[in-house]
């Protein structure tokens, strides 16, 4: 083997380090999260996963209304809360880390109603054949939108400065 070439075996390896990686960065953030509930006196239970390449921590909770003050108004508390999360993780693995935290179903719920959104931009797009900006988003946000957008067939780009960063989407 020349240098340079990964064998499949080394390949399914780093994949499995990538994997264990990603479950490593979920362990820690549940374990961080567990201490904030109980710092909080919240009831919760945490719920990982790995989801394209990155870890993916829920809380989920039978009384979900108890968890609303943990993502706050449109999700302010949620976005901080991921924020400290990662650092939590980067603390532990010296790597920085990707991690999406959803309390509550609020970020699944969201990136329902935006690709709904981008798909609807989407056909308007296809039918007048002119760009559709819209409303400024989050990153998360704007990720969803270009993702629907693409399964639409169409492209999109991200303009303007955060906060204000909006999506445009384009013509064929």
């Amino acid at each position: 083997m020349t240098e340079g070439t990964i064998s499949a075996a080394e390949s399914a390896d780093e994949a499995g380090d990538t994997l264990t990686r990603l479950e490593q960065e979920g362990e820690i953030a549940a374990d961080y999260l567990e201490g904030l509930l109980d710092i909080a006196d919240l009831d919760g239970d945490i719920d990982m996963d790995v989801e394209a390449d990155r870890a993916a921590v829920s809380i989920i909770s039978d009384s979900a209304r108890d968890l609303q003050k943990l993502v706050g108004r449109d999700g302010e508390v949620l976005e901080a809360l991921q924020e400290l999360t990662r650092l939590a993780v980067h603390r532990e693995t010296g790597d920085r880390s990707r991690l999406m935290l959803d309390i509550a179903g609020f970020r699944a719920k969201k990136r329902t109603e935006l690709a709904e959104l981008g798909a609807k931009a989407a056909d308007e797009v296809k039918s007048t054949g002119e760009p559709v900006k819209l409303n400024p988003m989050t990153p998360f946000e704007r990720k969803v939108v270009h993702d629907a957008v693409a399964a639409a067939g169409l492209r999109s780009e991200s303009e303007g400065e955060e906060p204000q960063r909006f999506v445009v989407v384009l013509p064929a």
